[in-house]
């Protein structure tokens, strides 16, 4: 079955709501409806009523199985106001201001979420990252053994030899521009546990370079290394299963042949599902020329890090590109609440 096929057919058994602060863009309000449509649960739209409800006529789409709800007269505003004014950062804004922010779609969003008023988030497809991130990041707690929020992309490779039958995990590829060596480690580990949730199989990670097992002076090269050994320490803590390397090449790192000429004793070479890159640069020229030149279909940027499922889309993202993710973080939600009913 098709990766993202696969995920609906998940989501369809415990379907999720999903928030989407920008409900004024058509397709945003496509993919909704089409979430709607496939039974994966129910998309709530945020945004000017009025405008909502023209665009779904223009648009030919019913409402009836969607919530639209305009932060700036929802019944929540003054709750979420209180809220946002005894967070520190907000401590000194006043009323006035805090309604101001809380009126606009991401924050009202990114409230709902962090309170289970929605299970989950997709903003981006109209805004600037800068801008739909920066709610998430504040609303949103973070993950409580993690100091940082980082990103990976899902990609559904036409090739399907590489992989797992074409699925792969980029990371990452939209969030911190030059990791340390602490973060590269945890950027791994996270995007390991998401390659786990979204295809149930063992996640074998390739952290890349330009060099492989080269045990060298290169400061790229033994930061990458050292980012390994870290990595593998916090997965065997935490009990998860899943195997890392690297220094790696990418050639080597996605190629059996080469992997056991350049690698022969690991279990990662030729064989990984999962590429952690050295930077921010790499990672989001990679997933770019994949995408487009390849023919990928690529679903991201899925957030880590934070306690919630939130995604913040490229504003390159098509219908189907936002369908997909919302489903993702939906099986999210679904992973989490299980998580949190074994550890009650």
């Amino acid at each position: 079955m098709k990766f993202i096929a696969n995920v609906y057919e998940r989501l369809r058994r415990s379907p999720k709501r999903v928030v989407f602060p920008e409900g004024t863009e058509p397709r945003v309000l496509r993919a909704a409806a089409r979430y709607a449509k496939l039974g994966l649960g129910t998309p709530v739209l945020l945004g000017n009523k009025a405008a909502i409800e023209s665009l779904a006529y223009q648009e030919s789409i019913a409402l009836d199985h969607m919530g639209v709800i305009d932060p700036a007269h929802a019944e929540d505003l003054d709750v979420f106001c209180e809220r946002l004014e005894k967070l520190k950062r907000y401590r000194d804004l006043g009323p006035s201001m805090a309604k101001s922010i809380m009126s606009k779609p991401n924050y009202f969003g990114a409230m709902m979420v962090q309170y289970g008023q929605a299970d989950a988030i997709v903003t981006g497809a109209d805004e600037e990252a800068s801008s739909t991130l920066r709610p998430l990041l504040q609303l949103i707690s973070p993950m409580p053994h993690l100091k940082s929020v980082s990103s990976c992309m899902a990609l559904d490779l036409s090739n399907k030899r590489y992989g797992e039958h074409g699925v792969m995990f980029f990371a990452d590829c939209a969030v911190i521009p030059d990791p340390t060596v602490d973060q590269l480690a945890d950027i791994a580990v996270e995007t390991g546990i998401m390659c786990r949730t979204l295809t149930g199989l063992k996640p074998r990670i390739a952290m890349l370079s330009f060099t492989t097992h080269s045990n060298g002076r290169l400061p790229g090269p033994n930061k990458v290394a050292a980012a390994t050994a870290l990595a593998r320490q916090r997965a065997s803590q935490r009990g998860l299963e899943m195997e890392i390397d690297g220094e790696l090449q990418a050639d080597t790192a996605i190629l059996p042949e080469l992997g056991v000429k350049k690698a022969p004793t690991s279990l990662v070479a030729g064989r990984a599902n999962v590429l952690i890159f050295p930077d921010l640069a790499s990672g989001n020229i990679a997933v770019k020329l994949v995408q487009y030149l390849a023919g990928s279909e690529t679903y991201g940027q899925l957030l880590l890090g934070l306690a919630r499922p939130c995604a913040d889309l490229p504003r390159g993202a098509t219908e189907d590109d936002i369908l997909g993710v919302a489903a993702i973080v939906g099986v999210q939600a679904i992973e989490a609440r299980k998580h949190a009913s074994h550890s009650v």
